[in-house]
């Protein structure tokens, strides 16, 4: 933070913005606060002379802004509010706000979410659409076997009467279920040309249980796998690892971080996908089970984070996934 001359944090509404900004060499908060469009605060940025670092909290609009400002300042930090809020105190007000960033800017006490212009963070809207999709077509599935079940009904019974209130019920039902059907399979269609169109896809989809749907889910998600120093790092962002909790030399268990569920999601479904196939990682699960006489869910999770430290290596040394070089240094181990 010594090498900055301005410190800037931006709250940004609809109808109303604020600008707070702090020098390296004075205390003193100064506040532009008005109905400004983007130009503005590209002409506001552009006016100040000596290094610049810029704050926004995460939001819907953060990607957006992160894209078009980037170029106006040597450094933005898109922070995290759940944090900021912990920190706060005192009255509530876009100019308020935007005082308190800049000042844990200034700090260093901001904690940053990752933001990129790499072409992969456009697939997260993708992969997010189609999250979506998925859970308002399972949504409708469980609804039709709701009704079939509430008149003693087979879900295999597809004949019914469309004059009576089931049968209305359910044709509008099944129109949606098709409907999801074919959304999904355009979806699926892309994945699989992004997976001819991107290597690194293709190297997450060479991992065994991972697939070419959830491949891009990573990608999409990670982006950039050097912003994780250490595998230890990226197993706690996928939530397959937990901080440990201890004072005065006594351990009180663990404590979940803040994680991404649908990392956990992938790598939790592959470690259920290679079990009973002629793998690596069900070699190692087999290894876990028999020898080191582990419980069933501690294996499939120790087989987890397995595949996710593969992942991680492969995605960010470009490799391809080679089950004999695990299997020589497992046994060095």
């Amino acid at each position: 933070m010594k090498n900055f001359n301005h410190f800037i944090a931006i709250d940004w509404a609809k109808n109303n913005i604020a600008i707070a900004r702090m020098t390296a060499k004075s205390d003193k908060i100064t506040v532009t606060e008005g109905k400004f469009d983007l130009a503005d605060v590209k002409a506001y940025l552009s006016k100040l002379r000596g290094t610049k670092i810029l704050t926004i909290e995460e939001t819907t609009t953060s990607q957006w802004l992160y894209t078009e400002l980037r170029h106006y300042v040597d450094r933005i930090i898109i922070c995290d509010p759940y944090r900021n809020r912990l920190l706060s105190e005192g009255p509530k007000t876009d100019k308020v706000d935007a005082c308190n960033l800049v000042k844990l800017l200034r700090a260093g006490l901001l904690k940053e979410v990752f933001h990129s212009g790499n072409e992969f963070i456009k697939l997260r809207k993708i992969v997010s659409a189609y999250e979506d999709l998925i859970k308002a077509g399972v949504r409708v599935k469980n609804q039709r076997y709701a009704f079939l079940s509430a008149q003693g009904k087979d879900t295999a019974d597809e004949k019914e009467d469309n004059s009576s209130v089931l049968g209305f019920v359910l044709e509008g039902v099944d129109k949606s279920i098709m409907n999801y059907e074919s959304e999904k399979k355009r979806y699926e269609t892309l994945f699989k040309e992004l997976g001819k169109k991107h290597i690194a896809i293709r190297r997450q989809d060479q991992i065994p249980g991972i697939g070419y749907i959830n491949s891009v889910k990573i990608v999409a998600r990670v982006v950039d796998p050097r912003r994780f120093s250490t595998k230890s790092d990226y197993h706690l962002y996928c939530g397959l690892l937990k901080y440990d909790k201890i004072s005065g030399g006594r351990s009180y268990g663990k404590r979940s971080p803040r994680y991404s569920r649908e990392l956990k999601c992938v790598y939790k479904t592959a470690a259920n996908n290679i079990i009973g196939h002629d793998n690596y990682f069900n070699d190692y699960y087999e290894h876990l089970i028999s020898v080191r006489r582990f419980p069933e869910h501690q294996a499939k999770h120790a087989v987890a984070r397995r595949i996710a430290s593969v992942s991680y290596g492969v995605f960010k040394s470009g490799k391809k996934f080679n089950s004999v070089r695990g299997k020589e240094r497992e046994s060095k181990q």
